[in-house]
């Protein structure tokens, strides 16, 4: 699919996408995959259906009652209003969607879920804010045209030369004289994609296109608008999108490259500095370099910004960006599975669709403004917070670093009235001194994921009145939750109405060998009330997996087969979930080798890889720790030295810092003579979990990785003291 290819006919082609917009002949996926197959009844049947099914709902409390099920149906109204919340949404994507289907292919309302839906807002909401970060403003209308700047600097590069302010004599040249010829694709990240690169396109005055159409461009921005106007421009020139993590260096930003197969990377004129050692290798893979923002630049890295500034803001044709399939990969965020370095998710089109609908579902208006201040290249960044923020046209707040000092102060100043969370901010904002700022504010719902019950009891005692909506959800994941009643340490309902929209089942799990438990027949057993389970969810034509970029063995255990019946697929999220005896869902713990720390999932085997690089060190144990007052759990490494070298302290803190992400450095080490084993000769992670690192009861020397210090330093009965006194951070 050539830039020059993306044309289409008003015709037969159009009418096909028409029937095939987000799947409704054969399906979508996840949260808002199967109301979508449902027919939308009129007013009148309606009508009659509510009088027949009003007798069958006086008798419902009867028959519960009768069945011992009374602790769920005190529940029911707000299962109720929640399903008709999320059919309604569904109702209105589909509707937004088939619009799109319909649009002149010419015009950007034709174009891809993020290119319609900005054209969309900018038509309807042209003076609202969008965006407010630090003292700059953007209305809907601004964002429109920054982003078609960028778009046109993309497409330039690509080859395509849209003329000075419209689309019509660009494109038409294009798509008579400079055919793309089809090429393999994009071999690293699976996409059919025909390539551009050597036809000859022009690009301004002659000279060859820097990227092929189709292809990836990886972005390593912090949170700001230029990443977003990026983003969208990437997306609306019909280009893959790749957020890598910010703190990646190295080997595991070498191989995230690698496995979305980017062709171009994007960053930081402030990263310049920490990346120069990987430039080499940067440039020997033969990525085309840009960086977004004047300065001193090593020679060959450009300034994108320079060529966005110089384009016109006139919309770009629809067909550019507009999919052969809504299920098409247009992006890929980086997520750590259980088998060691970050894996590229597929994010498809229909994926940006769904999370126009979130914060719908959450009940957030156009009217409210949203306090954003999590990573953009994380799935709650970038697709719930911005693309929810652009499915309701609200108005949001966006920090690059989050502050718990002036969070309440720019809460005030801007009129903040949603906050978007991980569990630890709320953690670092009940830890702060009393503020004049937190009182008086019109915060009214904080949303998010990972909050402990602990914390959630005092965020909302002292900063309430407010509610709080906890989540669940994975980036590549095909299920997800929400726990619309508020109830408190909760991620969800499990009634049999959020099941009928949103299906999933909790099955036993052994976490001794791994596997879900099977019954003499071969099947997966449910779980009982408060019994914990492991979340999977069906997988099928209304709800797929689409996997990661590269080889199928990456998607290796995600995939569960003959669960309830012969045949069947069901994704495995990896997570141990309970469900109490009121249908209420709370998170238990991770299964394998991978913990949650700091927002961001942890493997062990890709932190155990880094140590084993030192010559010191012979045998490494990874598992994570439980510390009182934080949530998750923190890294711990028990260590066995290599005779006859003795521990390195300054070049092992070194070495992690420069080869793993802040998040995945263990804050604990434990110097052993040997590393405790199974029969089988599996590593002890339970046991040595259970054991933590107590000083007092551990005779091995410990050490702690003090992040004033910049060093690992014994850990001390003093300093253990203080770390459990909030005095000492990690």
């Amino acid at each position: 699919r050539g830039v020059c290819q993306r044309r289409r006919a008003h015709g037969k082609e159009r009418s096909q996408l028409e029937r095939e917009a987000l799947g409704f002949r054969e399906g979508g996926t996840g949260m808002f995959a199967s109301g979508w197959n449902q027919t939308v009844p009129t007013e009148e049947a309606g009508s009659m259906a509510a009088l027949l099914l009003l007798p069958l709902l006086l008798l419902l409390p009867l028959l519960l009652l009768k069945l011992h099920l009374w602790p769920q149906l005190r529940w029911l109204p707000a299962d109720l209003a929640f399903a008709l919340r999320a059919l309604r949404c569904k109702r209105a994507l589909r509707a937004r969607a088939l619009a799109a289907a319909a649009a002149d292919p010419e015009s950007p309302e034709g174009g891809c879920s993020l290119a319609w839906r900005l054209a969309e807002l900018a038509r309807q909401r042209p003076a609202h804010t969008f965006l407010i970060h630090g003292s700059r403003r953007f209305s809907y209308s601004e964002a429109e045209r920054e982003s078609n700047r960028a778009a046109r600097a993309f497409l330039r590069a690509l080859g395509w030369d849209g003329g000075p302010g419209g689309s019509d004599s660009g494109a038409g040249s294009a798509g008579e004289g400079e055919r793309a010829a089809p090429g393999a694709g994009d071999a690293a990240a699976g996409s059919g994609a025909g390539l551009a690169g050597g036809n000859g396109a022009a690009r301004g005055g002659g000279a060859a296109a820097l990227l092929a159409p189709g292809t990836t461009v990886a972005l390593l921005l912090p949170a700001g608008p230029e990443f977003l106007w990026l983003w969208f421009g990437l997306a609306k020139a019909g280009l893959r999108t790749a957020f890598v993590p910010t703190a990646l260096r190295r080997g595991p930003l070498l191989h995230c490259l690698r496995s979305c197969g980017a062709r171009a990377l994007v960053l930081a004129p402030e990263f310049l500095e920490s990346l120069e050692p990987d430039l080499p290798a940067l440039r020997g893979m033969g990525l085309h370099l840009w960086a977004a923002g004047p300065g001193t630049h090593p020679a060959g890295i450009s300034d994108l910004l320079a060529e966005v500034s110089a384009e016109v803001d006139g919309p770009v044709p629809g067909y550019l960006s507009s999919p052969q399939s809504i299920t098409d990969t247009c992006l890929y965020i980086f997520t750590s599975g259980t088998t060691g370095l970050p894996k590229a998710a597929r994010i498809s089109h229909l994926k940006i669709l769904q999370c126009q609908g979130f914060y719908q579902l959450c009940g957030v208006h156009q009217e409210d403004v949203i306090y954003l201040a999590l990573p953009l290249y994380h799935m709650s960044g970038s697709l719930l917070g911005v693309v929810g923020c652009l499915g309701i046209g609200a108005t949001v707040v966006l920090k690059s670093k989050f502050s718990a000092g002036q969070f309440w102060e720019d809460c005030q100043q801007h009129g903040v009235t949603v906050f978007q969370y991980i569990g630890e901010l709320c953690r670092y904002l009940v830890n702060q001194p009393l503020s004049k700022a937190e009182h008086g504010h019109k915060v009214r719902l904080a949303v998010g994921s990972g909050l402990r019950p602990d914390t959630w009891e005092r965020f909302v005692r002292r900063f309430g009145p407010l509610q709080v909506l906890e989540t669940y959800g994975l980036t590549e994941g095909n299920v997800a939750t929400i726990n619309y009643t508020g109830q408190q340490g909760a991620v969800g309902r499990a009634s049999w109405l959020y099941k009928h929209i949103f299906p999933f089942s909790l099955i036993r799990y052994d976490v001794t060998i791994g596997e879900p438990i099977r019954d003499p027949r071969g099947h997966c057993v449910a779980t009982s009330p408060g019994e914990p389970g492991l979340l999977v969810a069906p997988v099928s034509q209304q709800s797929p997996f689409l996997g990661y970029a590269g080889g199928p063995e990456l998607a290796q255990g995600k995939l569960l087969k003959d669960v309830f019946r012969p045949g069947d697929v069901f994704f495995n999220t990896g997570d141990l979930l309970v469900c109490d005896d009121q249908g209420f869902l709370r998170f238990h713990d991770r299964t394998g080798d991978t913990f949650r720390w700091k927002g961001e999932n942890v493997a062990t085997t890709e932190v155990a890889e880094v140590f084993e690089a030192l010559d010191f060190l012979q045998e490494v144990n990874v598992y994570g720790v439980t510390v009182p007052g934080h949530e998750g759990r923190a890294g711990m490494a028990a260590l066995v030295l290599r005779p006859p070298h003795s521990l390195d302290l300054m070049q092992l803190y070194t070495h992690v810092s420069e080869n793993l992400p802040p998040y995945a450095r263990p804050r604990f080490l434990r110097l052993q003579e040997s590393l405790a084993t199974t029969e089988t000769f599996k590593q002890q992670k339970v046991r040595m979990a259970e054991e933590g690192f107590d000083p007092s009861t551990l005779s091995d020397p410990l050490y702690v990785l003090d992040q004033a210090a910049g060093a690992y330093l014994p850990l001390t009965p003093t300093r253990y003291s203080a770390l459990l006194a909030g005095d000492l951070r990690i």
